[in-house]
């Protein structure tokens, strides 16, 4: 069996089994309580939560070739 890579860039760890036979209604359930559970914790950790994305999403600080303290 070959592994996926999630959506949130993880590729190793426990394998969490979704049976094939739920129904369409189950399905709908599970997603419906994802939505909910993403909402709270958007929501309770917001201003956190985008200040940590800018973080990781910002250049390196020392971009500019002049800024090389030993350039050679």
């Amino acid at each position: 069996m070959t592994r996926r890579q999630l959506p949130s860039g993880v590729a190793c760890g426990l394998d969490f089994l979704i049976p094939d036979n739920w129904s369409a209604e189950q399905a709908f359930a599970v997603v419906e309580l994802i939505d909910d559970l993403r909402w709270r914790i958007c929501t309770h950790y917001q201003l956190a939560w985008h200040e940590l994305q800018r973080e990781q999403r910002a250049p390196p600080s020392n971009t500019h070739p002049t800024d090389v303290e030993y350039p050679f």
